[in-house]
């Protein structure tokens, strides 16, 4: 038998304390030479973000609305609140973390001294999340809309366009106490429930999220949190009306998505003096309709007839988008990355609208793409699924399961019009020895008859020429009569302004309540996520038309000092993360001697361009 060879366990050395200088707070890093230490704190691009805190008068407004609190609270809502976004912006931490954090930074960069930062635990930024909860979780918040006045006042915000969409915040976690929506005076408490999820997790509740942007520089300027099971046509009504009392007027233009094509909300926002712009969705009558004049217009031009009562769909171009290139020999080279066309003939809602229909050059290509690859998958899935069938131990017994599975994989594909499915049945006889034993000349069998299924599939080449025919092709619905239908493109491609703000919150700020189990606290964070959004699109729009009107093309933010043309918030702190305070302390000075960071090129560009004092990162 061999020998088992055990190897003995090292004994871990018990790891002595920190040596730390007396006094120093826990997060600052220090380094100990000779009698003397020097203490480093973060400074990075604080000094920034706090210069568009003070011209959105963000500490002012927050101490007058937030309710009044214990006198023996170290630190007051507001300057919590303002250290929360500033948390999310630079860094995300976790609530139970902010107050180490913060604690890495220069005292003066947060108006915090380090014992107040000592009171400032997960319980304390709890009960702080519940009274801006309180401040914020109104359909009227004034808080919100005093904001939003003073910073459009501010920072000169055009609100002529403003665009509307709605994503899912979803958690993990039981929520018992947030079944069911509440309403407590003038406070709604949302629901986290299931819904239709735009992460694609089912399995997982959420709060809706709907977020307001202007077109001038993607600013948030509204957000509400409502249950997850709302859907998104029953929010725009009360949103539109918000919005006009902030604009003061009726006249905006509202852009959003098919939800906000019903008849209900189109005809409100028309008769109260909206308007708006929007994708007619793919159920109604009119999009059928259309696409069936589709097929026959493609018909009619391939053989070269046309009757009198079906006029083929005539196109115009309307919008071509080009990108240029720069040779090595300084050539400048244009491609075409996609052209708009709209149709000749405008249309006409069942509610009177206007109704234009477009072709996307690029939308045709990517829609073609989309159909082949999910054609594949879905054939690819039907023989794994014809394997089984066919198999000696198969399962599917009856023709109708072997449908329901089937009908299971093209919907799952969004391929069901696509390819058409045939099971035929054939029967197979078995015989089984009636006996035991090795066969012989008298042995008996029985015979048994078995029923075979074989499933074939083939495309169907008449609804693919009809998708083929509509590739590209999308409708938009608008009450703007006096605008070309270039102009009302244009103005619906800027709708992925939201949509960058909305990857923004799920992949740089990584929103998501983890560690909070009530809804009050949850909505309260997803406030402090609406007004760093704020303050990041804020920066990212006054440092671009600074660019702009200092003739600027771009800025050396990439690695290796390469050129960005559209410079973000991220990188503009990501490029200041280096920015640091040192202080020296000898024996007996318990002040000491500081000496900040130089500034190398590229901070005093964007400094100078963003109108911050340079003094704001030296002193203390």
């Amino acid at each position: 038998m061999a020998k088992r060879r055990v190897t003995p366990k090292r004994r871990i050395k018990s790891q002595p304390d920190a040596r730390r200088p007396k006094g120093l707070a826990t997060g600052q890093r220090t380094i100990a030479m000779d009698r003397q230490y020097v203490v480093t704190h973060q400074v990075g691009a604080m000094p920034i973000i706090n210069r568009v805190f003070e011209r959105m008068n963000l500490h002012e407004l927050l101490q007058r609305h937030l309710p009044d609190e214990d006198k023996r609270s170290r630190v007051d809502v507001a300057r919590v609140v303002m250290l929360l976004i500033r948390n999310v912006l630079v860094s995300r931490e976790p609530m139970y973390g902010v107050a180490e954090w913060a604690r890495t930074y220069s005292p003066d960069l947060f108006d915090l001294w380090p014992d107040q930062l000592d009171g400032l635990n997960d319980d304390r930024v709890g009960r702080c999340l519940d009274r801006f909860f309180e401040t914020v979780a109104t359909n009227r918040s004034s808080l919100v809309v005093d904001v939003v006045t003073h910073v459009v006042a501010e920072f000169n915000l055009r609100l002529d366009e403003l665009h509307n969409d709605s994503t899912t915040v979803t958690g993990t976690g039981k929520y018992d106490g947030a079944k069911q929506e509440k309403q407590i005076g003038d406070l709604e408490i949302p629901a986290i429930t299931w819904g239709h999820n735009k992460d694609h997790r089912p399995d997982l509740k959420q709060l809706l999220y709907i977020l307001t942007v202007t077109d001038d520089g993607g600013v948030p300027v509204y957000f509400h949190a409502a249950s997850g099971n709302v859907s998104d046509d029953q929010t725009h009504q009360q949103t539109w009306k918000l919005m006009a009392e902030l604009v003061q007027r009726p006249d905006f233009v509202y852009v959003a998505d098919c939800k906000l094509a019903s008849t209900a909300n189109m005809n409100e926002i028309a008769r109260l003096g909206g308007r708006f712009i929007t994708v007619l969705p793919a159920n109604r009558k009119e999009n059928a309709a259309f696409r069936k004049r589709l097929v026959q217009s493609s018909s009619q031009n391939a053989n070269d007839r046309v009757t009198k009562n079906d006029t083929p769909i005539e196109w115009q171009e309307v919008l071509r988008l080009i990108d240029e290139f720069t040779s090595d020999d300084g050539e400048i080279i244009e491609n075409v990355r996609d052209v708009f066309q709209v149709c000749t003939q405008e249309h006409v809602s069942k509610e009177g609208y206007r109704l234009l229909w477009f072709h996307s050059l690029g939308k045709a290509t990517n829609d073609a793409e989309t159909r082949a690859r999910h054609i594949e998958r879905a054939e690819r899935e039907l023989e794994e699924l014809r394997r089984r069938v066919e198999g000696p131990r198969t399962r599917f017994r009856s023709k109708e399961k072997i449908e329901s599975a089937a009908k299971e994989i093209l919907e799952a594909r969004g391929v069901q019009n696509l390819l058409r499915i045939d099971i035929e049945e054939t029967e197979e006889e078995q015989f089984q020895q009636t006996t035991r034993g090795r066969p012989n000349a008298d042995t008996q069998y029985k015979r048994t008859i078995v029923k075979r299924f074989q499933l074939t599939w083939q495309l169907d080449a008449e609804q693919i020429e009809v998708a083929r025919a509509g590739d590209g092709v999308f409708p938009l619905i608008t009450n703007i009569r006096d605008w070309s239908a270039e102009e009302v493109l244009e103005a619906y491609k800027r709708q992925p302004t939201i949509e960058k703000r909305f990857s923004q919150l799920k992949s740089d700020y990584r929103v998501a309540p983890v560690y909070l189990k009530s809804v009050r606290r949850i909505v309260g964070l997803l406030a402090v996520y609406f007004f760093a959004l704020m303050v990041q699109s804020l920066i990212e729009r006054e440092l671009r038309n600074a660019m702009a009107s200092d003739n600027r093309q771009s800025l050396p933010l990439y690695p290796e000092g390469r050129a960005c043309c559209h410079p973000t918030t991220r990188q503009v702190i990501d490029v200041f993360d280096v920015v640091q305070r040192h202080t020296i302390h000898t024996p007996g000075d318990d002040i000491g001697t500081t000496f900040p960071t130089q500034l190398a090129g590229i901070h005093e560009q964007i400094i100078k361009l963003l109108n911050v004092p340079k003094e704001d990162f030296y002193e203390v």
